[in-house]
């Protein structure tokens, strides 16, 4: 199931690097290890892993910067980046998710929940893209922009039908207000923060479901 996936690990400790890596490698990833920052960037650039996992307490550069750049470069847009790290403070969170990191799990955390995570984000962000999603009782059309829930259609704005569609193409993802704001309405448009919370009220009403969540201070996710 997971044969050709590569998964890259940075953390200064050994015995946190020895037990994801034992770990991993039983459920069939391949994996390359990394002891700081430095080291990440390098293996990064010359084996260019599906999934990036960053302590962010670590030598030389820290975690967050490493996401930065990697980020930076078109290599690693699509990469998978999590941070795995003993900082559990929101701010920290908040500036990680930012930088473009796609989860972020804290410490102390069992081996079996860690593969069962990284087992999660390979099956959200690596489904094949079609024009139908489904989830659960929900069905987005996004060539016939038609939404159903429990076979009832729900009529949406157009505007409203992106966001939902945006939100839902990657479930339990947060996006970034800014990174909303650009999908939806472009970066030449001029709208304001509270035009997202207004759509996002519209589609729960809708709906009639809490299926998007407002992450503080960072966006928004769809859980279903």
């Amino acid at each position: 199931m997971n044969s050709g996936k590569k998964i890259l690990i940075a953390d200064d400790e050994p015995d946190i690097l020895e037990i994801i890596q034992y770990n991993l490698q039983a459920e069939g990833y391949e994996v390359i290890t990394a002891k700081n920052g430095d080291e990440a960037l390098e293996k990064a650039k010359k084996n260019l892993p599906d999934l990036v996992m960053l302590d962010i307490m670590m030598p030389g550069k820290n975690g967050i910067e490493v996401c930065k750049l990697l980020r930076l470069n078109p290599d690693f847009q699509k990469t998978l980046i999590v941070f795995l790290t003993a900082l559990s403070d929101e701010g920290t969170e908040i500036k990680g998710l930012e930088t473009g990191a796609d989860d972020y799990l804290t410490k102390p955390i069992s081996p079996k929940v860690l593969v069962s995570k990284v087992h999660a984000l390979f099956r959200r962000f690596n489904k094949v893209e079609t024009g139908i999603v489904k989830i659960g009782d929900l069905q987005i059309d996004r060539e016939k922009y038609n939404v159903k829930y429990q076979d009832q259609d729900i009529i949406l704005a157009r505007k409203e039908f992106e966001l939902l569609s945006l939100l839902a193409s990657k479930p339990g993802k947060v996006f970034l207000r800014n990174e909303i704001l650009n999908q939806i309405w472009g970066t030449e448009v001029i709208v304001g923060d509270r035009t997202i919370d207004v759509h996002i009220r519209k589609i729960r009403q809708k709906l009639n479901l809490d299926c998007i969540t407002t992450v503080k201070g960072v966006g928004y996710k769809f859980e279903l």
